[in-house]
């Protein structure tokens, strides 16, 4: 067995470990046999507490940790931009203002929130692409762009905030990155729109290889970049959409999983999207479970969590490592 199969067999393994953990663990503890009995009976009291209440979160930290890690792999290889983040970019904040105002407009129209969100994210994404061109594409530039135009529709969304209604309770509901309270029609409207995102990213994985290349050598073999560029970053906006407009605003996930994944996998994206997708969910599972159990009962947002155990080992990542991105 070659380093990458094993690596896909430990991330997987950890995950189901981390799943049977969280759904046994916590307030009402279980064994994974009573839970197992539980749901296919239907009688247990605390595994329908279960099921209700924990179950909906781990399969939304799942799937939102997935969508965030591959947006972030896909923003990266378009933008040949190692910073390149749905969160750092504007790609999140934009995606959450307007699934705030969509929810505050229009509250029935919940299911269709993650399309309402997209439009939001591509908007933040044109922009950032707008503001970021003179004379071609400069990382650092577009970085600085994306710090400005997060921090504009973060402000948007903060205004909600302040304005003492229903509504606002409601928009925080919806916007937070705290995985509690979520219900099964989130997880119904999380897998959709996740399955479709993560598909489409598979089938794109080719053209992101070409998008390592030099522009013309991409053209030569005989890719039309600008086509592939506007593709992928599409499907990169909706994961990134889906996810914050289920669970919620998670900025560093999609920097610090695709930098894990080249270290461990390589750079050829075949490879790198599956495993960023899997390491991901692990990694927002962990942060979800951990923030519930570590005060219990009351809860630190996985989002906290998530950046207190990635900003360092970000960190020690690049002190430790030449294998940033690219070769």
């Amino acid at each position: 067995m070659n380093k990458k199969v094993i690596s896909f067999i430990v991330v997987i393994l950890l995950l189901i470990i981390a799943v049977i953990y969280s759904a046994t663990a916590g307030s009402i503890n279980v064994s994974i046999v009573e839970l197992l009995k539980g749901l296919i009976s239907g009688t247990n009291n605390d595994v329908e507490v279960i099921k209700d209440l924990r179950l909906p979160r781990i399969i939304i930290a799942i799937f939102a940790g997935a969508a965030l890690s591959v947006s972030g792999v896909l923003l990266q290889a378009v933008m040949r931009n190692p910073l390149a983040e749905p969160g750092i970019i504007g790609v999140s904040s934009g995606a959450g203002f307007m699934a705030m105002l969509m929810v505050a407009i229009f509250p029935t129209l919940f299911f269709y929130m993650p399309l309402f969100a997209f439009l939001g994210g591509a908007v933040a994404f044109f922009l950032v692409y707008t503001f970021s061109w003179k004379s071609g594409l400069n990382p650092l530039r577009m970085i600085l762009v994306g710090v400005a135009i997060n921090a504009v529709f973060t402000s948007l969304s903060q205004t909600f905030n302040y304005r003492g209604s229903y509504t606002s309770s409601l928009v925080t509901e919806v916007t937070t990155s705290t995985l509690s309270m979520k219900k099964w029609t989130d997880v119904e409207i999380m897998v959709i729109y996740g399955s479709i995102g993560l598909l489409l990213a598979m089938i794109v994985f080719a053209w992101c290889n070409y998008l390592a290349l030099e522009d013309k050598t991409a053209k030569n073999l005989g890719l039309n970049v600008n086509i592939a560029r506007l593709v992928i970053s599409a499907i990169a906006i909706l994961l990134a959409s889906i996810a914050t407009a289920t669970a919620g605003m998670f900025v560093f996930v999609g920097l610090l999983v695709p930098h894990i994944g080249r270290i461990i996998v390589g750079t050829d994206h075949k490879v790198l999207i599956p495993f960023s997708a899997i390491l991901g969910a692990l990694f927002i599972l962990l942060s979800d479970t951990l923030g519930r159990m570590v005060i219990a009962p009351n809860e630190i947002p996985a989002s906290i969590i998530m950046s207190l155990i990635g900003g360092p080992f970000l960190i020690f990542l690049l002190r430790k490592s030449d294998r940033i991105y690219g070769n």
